[in-house]
């Protein structure tokens, strides 16, 4: 049982967790402008965990045949044949029933919106079968959890909570089209779409750049339209310095140290603006 368990871990990459988990935690405070209590706190990840698990899941699910026929993907859980699609069917069923309960112990407004959330959570995965913006798509998802902690939390929209969105949204996109550069003569060859396939590797770094300085902006917006002051702007100074480093490190003629912008710049992101957030709201 611990060894399967184990392997569940693994297929679903929860270590990625870091990339969304601490923005639904700055949602969370923003929304309630200091602790908003231990229950909150823990529908919060709940929640969280179990979209991220049924969005993984779901996501090696519907990918698996593409993923056995990639070289960077074919040792994974399903075209291994370590797990069955059943398994993995059932652990995206349980993602998304720790998702409902989650939302139906928040507010009315997190319950209304889950069917929403489960159908882009489905959506998202299918998109780069027709379009190269399937890597935005994804950032649409992945930054509704920093939406999701400011609703869970509030129970309504405000014009901040929008642009916190689209702002972990545009940062989760961006570092997307940097790690598809890995898989760009695989993309061209079997027809998946994706930005650098579309046009270019060269290209592609330069619209992640865009992305990312587009995020940027919108984090600087977020603290104008929420009224926020020194900590969290130093926060956002931060991130900006932690992103061109994140762009030094891949070069058009030197893809090497993808993985290290891909995981390491992105976990110091997310967790540095959750702990200036932190000191923000609880200062």
């Amino acid at each position: 049982m611990t060894q399967r368990l184990k392997t569940y871990f693994e297929l679903v990459r929860f270590e990625h967790t870091l990339f969304a988990l601490p923005f639904a935690y700055v949602g969370m405070l923003l929304g309630a402008r200091g602790w908003p209590g231990w229950e909150v706190f823990f529908w919060v990840t709940v929640a969280m965990v179990g979209a991220r698990t049924a969005a993984m899941a779901l996501n090696r699910l519907i990918d698996w045949q593409i993923d056995a026929l990639n070289p960077r993907t074919q040792n994974r859980h399903l075209p291994r044949g370590l797990v069955r699609p059943g398994e993995v069917l059932a652990l995206a069923v349980f993602g998304v029933l720790l998702l409902a309960l989650a939302a139906l112990n928040l507010n009315p407004l997190t319950a209304r919106l889950l069917p929403v959330a489960v159908f882009f959570l489905v959506f998202y995965s299918y998109t780069k079968r027709f379009t190269w913006t399937c890597h935005y798509w994804l950032g649409f998802v992945i930054g509704a959890a920093a939406a999701g902690g400011w609703i869970a939390v509030t129970g309504r929209f405000e014009p901040a909570t929008y642009l916190l969105w689209a702002a972990v949204g545009l940062w989760i996109a961006g570092f997307d089209i940097l790690y598809a550069t890995h898989d760009y003569a695989f993309d061209k060859r079997h027809g998946v779409h994706s930005v650098p396939a579309r046009f270019g590797i060269e290209r592609a770094l330069w619209i992640a750049r865009a992305t990312h300085f587009a995020a940027w902006v919108l984090f600087l917006l977020v603290g104008v339209a929420a009224g926020l002051s020194f900590w969290y702007y130093l926060g956002v100074l931060y991130t900006g310095l932690v992103l061109y480093y994140e762009h030094r490190l891949v070069r058009p003629d030197d893809l090497s140290k993808v993985d290290l912008a891909f995981f390491q710049a992105n976990v110091l992101i997310s967790l540095g603006m959750l702990v200036f957030v932190a000191l923000e709201v609880l200062l």
